[in-house]
Order: C-alpha cells, then structure tokens, then sequence
C-alpha cells in the first residue's frame, strides 16, 4: 500500500514571519561587507552548515526576536584589509550594522549587543533561516526566531477593577481617627506637661476624619459605643467607595 505524505499546513503567522525574516535578511544582506552583491533566498534550517560560528543578537520589542548571520567566510577580506591598515575589525562589529538593518524591520525595539556562538542554538523548527547566495551559491545565512508575545484571554475577574478587588478583601488596613491638629515648635513640645491644653485646628463639633493609612477616605462625629469610643460616618470623601 502507498502512503502519500501529507504537508502540514502552515499558518498565518508562519507565513508572516517567513515574510517577514525575508525582509530582514534583504536589508541585512545590503550591509554585509561583501565584495558581491549578496541575494536573499528562502532556505531550512537544515541547509545551515553544522558547526557555523554565528553573530546573535537578540531583539526586544513587538515581536522580541533571535537573530543570528553567519557571513564570517563572506567578510574574510574585510576583516583583512582592515587588520592591515591597522585598524583590526572584530566580526562582531563587520556585521552589526546588518544586523540593526535587520532589527529595523521589526519594527520599535531595541536591538540587544551581539555575541558570537555556535549557530545550532538558535536553529530549530520555529527558525526561519533565509540564504544569502552569490551567483546562486549559498555562501552566508540569516536566521530569525520570533518569541511573539504571550496572549492572555480576558477572564470574568478581569472585566471589572472592583472583580479584580476581590482577592484583596481580607489584607488588613490600619485605619485612625483624626480629630485635629495643630503645629509646635521643639520647644513648646519639650514643655509639654500633664495638663496642658492644645489648641486644634477644629472648632468643636466638628467631624472627625477617618484616615485608612495615612489617606483620607471619610469623616464622622465621635460616639460612644459601650465605654469604648467609635466613629459614626456621616460623610465619604469624593475620590473613594463605600463598601458594597
């Protein structure tokens, strides 16, 4: 019996950062410090010479991304000449400005500095590697591994900011009740003294505040409530909710 391989289907965003690594690898291929125009083909991930030593930088933005040239054999001359007019050029800084090329496809972001090491940890499946070829020989590659960012659904307790509050109703709060207060010198307050009067800023009579950590959320008139005082609200500070 034959059996006929069925491909799988490539979704949406599959073919979006297929396109997308496409785009990235032209520009980065117009910066590459080559002798010959280098041309952008689409390629697999196993077409990547094992072993290959690449430039990976990693990109921090809409979508964050891994992205990874291997062009050392490409730029052998440059990297020459400029050892030879004394000014020695490091493969990480021949392709960095391919590699900004690249980044500025993706768009907003910031493009993190480079590092150079083995190209087989950023090639996987979920890498789209495109070819750089030289009359139709492969002889760099760029690599994009997107890390598109995680979609959380919208729950129930996320509708509404008092659903959300819900999770906080047992935290407990230290709440004060401020009757006045009034403002000393050191002096006068190192002669205080059993006795002694203070003059508030409130006339008596009126309501006191009621203070939940240092804000002000109401105020009421002072009552007492079986030998213990207690406060009777009689007013909510507009800003905040009563209770439901």
């Amino acid at each position: 019996m034959n059996v006929t391989e069925v491909p799988t289907a490539r979704t949406a965003a599959d073919v979006d950062a297929a396109a997308t690594a496409l785009a990235a690898a032209t520009a980065a291929a117009e910066l590459v410090p080559s002798a010959v125009a280098l041309v952008a083909v689409p390629a697999d991930h196993t077409d990547v010479p094992a072993g290959a030593t690449a430039l990976v930088a990693s990109f921090v933005g809409s979508p964050s991304a891994e992205l990874a040239l291997v062009a050392a054999d490409v730029i052998e001359d440059a990297l020459v000449s400029g050892a030879a007019a004394g000014t020695p050029l490091a493969l990480v800084d021949a392709l960095r400005p391919a590699l900004e090329a690249a980044a500025d496809v993706l768009g907003a972001g910031v493009l993190e500095p480079g590092r150079s090491e083995p190209v087989a940890g950023v090639l996987g499946p979920d890498t789209h590697v495109v070819a750089l070829q030289q009359a139709g020989v492969p002889v760099a590659w760029f690599a994009l591994r997107v890390r598109g960012p995680r979609v959380v659904a919208p729950t129930a307790a996320a509708a509404t900011p008092r659903a959300n509050l819900r999770m906080l109703y047992d935290v407990e709060m230290v709440l004060t009740a401020e009757i006045g207060r009034t403002r000393l010198p050191v002096r006068q307050v190192l002669e205080l003294a059993p006795g002694a009067v203070l003059e508030l800023d409130r006339t008596a009579g009126s309501p006191a505040d009621v203070m939940v950590n240092g804000r002000l959320v109401a105020r009421g008139e002072v009552v007492v409530v079986d030998e213990a005082y207690g406060i009777r609200v009689t007013e909510i500070v507009p800003g905040t909710e009563p209770a439901v």
